[in-house]
């Protein structure tokens, strides 16, 4: 994000921050194309882009049963999060069937998509081909789905979708701008 990077504190909204600014205790020291030098706690990081989240203090256990999320700017939930340990930036798309990609974005997951069997969605922006795949785990927050449907679209996106496949298996209640997924055991 040029000279921000775009922080997610203990599950928090994601947050554009300045080289030089705190947030939540994260400081954010410099920033590149490729990663993000911050202090945390008086300890120095460095974060690759892509990379999976980072965990500077106790580290959160996969395991958990809830995620907690919080509307952003045009009223979109967003998050980040990880597929098969790679961090991604979703967006909840009840809309959508399933978690939804583009090949860009399977290419640098390390998603072999072409392997997958070939299909065609229809979506906002038309027909379009697609491969289904299965993605071995998807983690927001401490929560971890594993064996989730997607399908990786021809062509790139902007982020990836959190569609059906994953949000079926969770109990979801909206309160004004928050978003709360509850496992369904």
């Amino acid at each position: 994000m040029g000279s921000k990077a775009l922080l997610v504190v203990d599950g928090s909204a994601p947050k554009a921050v300045s080289v030089g600014q705190v947030h939540k205790g994260v400081k954010v020291l410099s920033v590149n194309a490729d990663q993000a030098t911050v202090e945390v706690a008086g300890k120095r990081l460095v974060v690759q882009m892509g990379g999976s989240p980072v965990s500077a203090g106790r580290a959160a256990a996969a395991g958990g049963s809830q995620i907690v999320l919080t509307a952003g700017s045009g009223g979109h939930f967003r998050t980040l999060g990880s597929i098969n340990g790679k961090s991604v930036e979703f967006m909840v798309d009840t809309g959508a069937t399933l978690v939804a990609m583009g090949e860009d974005d399977a290419k640098r997951l390390g998603i072999p998509y072409e392997t997958g069997r070939k299909s065609r969605a229809s979506t906002a922006n038309g027909v379009v081909d697609t491969y289904l795949v299965r993605l071995q785990k998807v983690r927001i927050q401490d929560v971890e789905v594993q064996d989730v449907e997607a399908a990786v679209s021809m062509g790139s996106m902007h982020g990836v979708l959190l569609g059906n496949s994953f949000l079926t298996r969770f109990q979801m209640k909206r309160d004004n701008d928050q978003l709360t997924l509850t496992r369904r055991f």
